[in-house]
């Protein structure tokens, strides 16, 4: 039996099309664009298996991807499905409040469709 190694990598979609996580990589440019590449295609092949420090665990499921300079958060879903929320480049150590609210936010959003979805396929 083969190992399954690739995850699915998907962005988070606001009601009006918005795409946080999408949006701030293509933004970027230079070293913080190809790391932030980099980060996601690594992601993608080691899955939940990703750890420090490349990976950091924020509690509740939110997880961030960590280069020198960008973060990307992100969660996981059922079906080898990850979702990337939102991205930001890192200007100190600590998350900033704001961003913390608004990615924990998204992840909420992201729930509550997933849940929503299952109890339509019961249907």
């Amino acid at each position: 039996m083969a190992l399954q190694t690739d995850w699915t990598i998907e962005a988070y979609e606001s009601e009006h099309g918005a795409r946080p996580a999408w949006d701030f990589i293509r933004d970027q440019s230079g070293r913080n664009r190809t790391e932030a590449i980099g980060l996601v295609k690594l992601l993608e092949e080691q899955g939940n298996r990703l750890r420090r420090p490349q990976s950091g665990a924020l509690g509740d499921g939110l997880f961030e991807l960590r280069g020198k300079e960008v973060r990307l958060f992100y969660i996981f879903l059922p079906g080898r499905t990850i979702v990337l929320l939102d991205g930001e480049v890192k200007k100190r150590d600590d998350i900033p409040r704001k961003t913390l609210e608004r990615v924990r936010g998204y992840q909420a959003e992201v729930r509550r469709r997933a849940r929503a979805m299952c109890r339509e396929r019961e249907w």
